[in-house]
Formats: structure tokens, C-alpha cells, sequence
């Protein structure tokens, strides 16, 4: 009986992680809400737009997610789900960095190059055939992929993204450090660690576990928000855009 009982929560714990994304999906609305709503009280701040279109995205790719859990796995859905996560899951966050640590032309040029990239890699990945035979009912796997090639333009933008987004916010948590502003050096360390955990996930995915990656995609999420949250704590919206005015400066300098 307790063998029974001890399966049947087994069970349950499992499904559960399957509806992760849902979770992930409010909060990201939530959070791209917020930093929407600051750059629009910001005559010029690309850097925060880039920021709410990759949280945006972010949550797209988890709402796709949370819709395979839901209804099962359809051929749209899946495609939707490799543009928005595999491919921007973390570029645009990191393009929005990029503005902050480099000068506005240069800055311009790679959100061009990106995009550019970004988008002959989507146009191969809605002509790519698809291996129905791999697709499994509830979870989300570029197994499905006929055209194997298609999957090496994820870990060159994804790279991108761990090098400006990850690499940003070290930086600035150094930079802090030496200031002697603890709040925002941890805000930055959380903001390192949440960028670094899907992609964590998304190494035990390309292994088969696809749980992990719900569930970091989450706790990611969540940190990122508290170390904007905590970077942006007790700043009105023109003082925040001077400071950051003067690491942008700093950085082009």
C-alpha cells in the first residue's frame, strides 16, 4: 500500500513539473510589464526595450511550453517554441547590456547583425522538416529536427547572450564591489546566476531531461527580476537614466 501511495506521488511531482512553465509564463508578463513601463518613461533608452522584448520572448517560449504540458505537442507550437526560446530565449536580454557596456553606434551595428542572424536562422527552422516519430506528447525536444544543421545557430546566439548578459553583470557586480554598493553588486550577482540557469536546463534537455529546464527557467527568472528589482530600488526613473547615462558613458570610454 505504501508502495502504491509512494508511486502515486511520484507520479504526481513528475506531471506537476509539466505545468512549471504556466508559472514562469505569468511572471515573465508581470516582469516585462515592469520594465516596459520604465522605458516608456525614458526619452531614450534602447536598452530597456531590449530588455522588456526578451522577457517577452522568454515568456513566449515558456508559454509554449506550458501549452505542449496542456494539450500535447503540435508542429506550429514547436516551431514558435525553437524561435522564441532556443534562439532569443537570452540575445535580446543581452543586446540590452550591450548598451550599457559599449557605444551607441557599435551597439546599433550588433542589434542589427543579430537580428539578421536571428532571422535566417527562423526562416530555416519553419523549412526544416520535422521527425514526428521523436516528438513526445507532452514535453518540447529539437530532436524533432530533420535538418540537424538547423540546431547549430542556437549555441552561437546563445553564446552571444552568456558572453554580454552573463558577462554584463559580473562586470557590474565587480564595478559595484570596488564602489562599495553591496545592494547592486548582489543585484547583479542575482542577475548572473538567473541568466545562467537555463542554460543549465538546457544542457539536461539536449540529455532528455526537459523537467530541468522548466524548472530553471524559473528560478531564473525570478532571480533576474529580484536583481533588477533590487538594481533599481530607491531610483526614480531620471536618476536611474543618468546612472546608467554614466556607465554607458564609462563603458564607450
Amino acid at each position: 500500500m505504501w508502495a502504491q501511495i509512494h508511486k502515486i506521488e511520484e507520479i504526481a511531482v513528475e506531471n506537476a513539473v509539466y505545468y512549471v512553465p504556466v508559472l514562469t509564463t505569468v511572471l515573465s508578463a508581470i516582469f516585462a510589464t515592469v520594465v516596459l513601463r520604465r522605458w516608456r518613461q525614458k526619452e531614450d533608452a534602447p536598452h530597456l526595450l531590449w530588455w522588456g522584448a526578451g522577457i517577452v520572448l522568454f515568456g513566449v517560449g515558456t508559454f509554449m511550453e506550458g501549452w505542449t504540458a496542456i494539450f500535447g505537442w503540435n508542429e506550429a507550437i514547436f516551431r514558435s517554441w525553437y524561435i522564441s526560446g532556443a534562439l532569443l530565449g537570452g540575445a535580446p536580454l543581452a543586446q540590452g547590456t550591450v548598451y550599457l557596456l559599449v557605444d551607441r553606434k557599435t551597439a546599433d551595428r550588433l542589434a542589427v547583425a543579430l537580428v539578421a542572424y536571428v532571422v535566417l536562422a527562423s526562416i530555416f527552422v519553419v523549412l526544416t522538416p520535422l521527425d514526428r516519430s521523436l516528438a513526445e506528447e507532452k514535453k518540447l525536444t529539437g530532436a524533432v529536427i530533420e535538418w540537424n544543421w538547423v540546431r547549430a545557430f542556437s549555441p552561437l546566439v546563445n553564446t552571444y547572450a552568456f558572453i554580454f548578459l552573463v558577462g554584463g553583470a559580473v562586470a557590474s557586480a565587480l564595478r559595484y564591489r570596488r564602489g562599495g554598493d553591496s545592494t547592486r553588486m548582489v543585484a547583479n550577482i542575482l542577475i548572473a546566476v538567473g541568466a545562467i540557469l537555463p542554460g543549465i536546463g538546457g544542457s539536461f534537455t539536449r540529455a532528455g531531461y526537459t523537467e530541468v529546464l522548466y524548472v530553471t527557467e524559473f528560478v531564473g527568472i525570478i532571480l533576474i527580476f529580484i536583481g533588477y528589482s533590487f538594481s533599481t530600488r530607491g531610483r526614480p526613473a531620471g536618476e536611474q537614466a543618468e546612472a546608467e547615462a554614466r556607465a554607458e558613458a564609462a563603458a564607450a570610454g
